[in-house]
This record gives C-alpha cells, sequence and structure tokens, in this order.
C-alpha cells in the first residue's frame, strides 16, 4: 500500500511539473517557470522515499528560494516584460532645436526627422536654433529638454 501511495506521489508531482510548464507557455514573466522546478525537486524527494511532508516543503522551498532571488537577474538578463513605446523611447536622446526655447517658454526640437514643441526642464532654461538638447521624458506632445552634455 505504502510503495502504491509512493509511486501515486512521484506521479502526482511530476503532472504538477508539466502543469506549471504548460502554464508558463501561457503567461510572461517567468512566473511558473519556478513551480515546475519545485515539483522536479518534490518528485525526486518522493523518489528518494521522503515522507508527504517533506515532498510539500521541497516543493515550495525550492519554488520560492529559485522565485526570489533567480527571477529578477533572469527578468533583467533576458529583458522580459513590456517594450518601451516611441515615445519612452526618445527619452535620453539628442534633438536639435529648430526653433528658440525661451525661459518660461516652448519652442522646437527636431528628433528623428520629426519637429515636437519642446519645453526646458527648469522654467528659466534655454537653447538658441542649431544647439543640441538631450530629452529628458515625453509629456503628451511635448518634450521636456536639458542641455546635451555628451554631443562631439
Amino acid at each position: 500500500m505504502l510503495e502504491l501511495l509512493a509511486a501515486n506521489m512521484i506521479l502526482f508531482w511530476i503532472a504538477c511539473a508539466v502543469i506549471f510548464a504548460v502554464l508558463e507557455g501561457f503567461v510572461s514573466g517567468l512566473l511558473t517557470i519556478w513551480f515546475t522546478i519545485g515539483g522536479a525537486a518534490a518528485a525526486a524527494a518522493a523518489a528518494m522515499g521522503a515522507p508527504i511532508p517533506v515532498q510539500i516543503v521541497a516543493f515550495f522551498a525550492v519554488s520560492i528560494v529559485l522565485l526570489v532571488f533567480t527571477r529578477p537577474i533572469l527578468i533583467k538578463r533576458l529583458k522580459v516584460g513590456r517594450e518601451k513605446n516611441y515615445t519612452e523611447q526618445l527619452e535620453g536622446k539628442p534633438g536639435l532645436v529648430v526653433e528658440e526655447i525661451k525661459p518660461f517658454d516652448s519652442g522646437q526640437v527636431k528628433v528623428n526627422g520629426i519637429v515636437w514643441t519642446a519645453i526646458g526642464e527648469a522654467p528659466e532654461f534655454s537653447a538658441k536654433k542649431g544647439d543640441r538638447v538631450e530629452i529628458i521624458k515625453v509629456e503628451g506632445v511635448k518634450l521636456i529638454v536639458k542641455e546635451e552634455k555628451n554631443h562631439v
């Protein structure tokens, strides 16, 4: 009877691992893959004859440790997540002032062939036509810019 239960627990944990692996295919962000590995660890514990409470601890311990400690590293390396939209991609890019930006007023900056309304990061910021600026962020349809420090 115990041998039957032990064999069933191995199959149970393998089934859990497979279910979490399939689930990972439907969700993004490396969320359930850790439970797949935890299921494999619990199946290994069951195969070695560990009692059910030890199998459960192995499942959760391995899953949670991997989730907490390796997920952030892999997400950063694999660049998992949403991609930046066009305006977010402009942040940090250089632009060319095509209409003077006066203190407490807007001007125009050309970026990637498109002319945008632009204001300075600080209200007293100014830039002359032909100056190069760096885009800090995009607010609505307006660029927030500062003096470019790294142009050649």
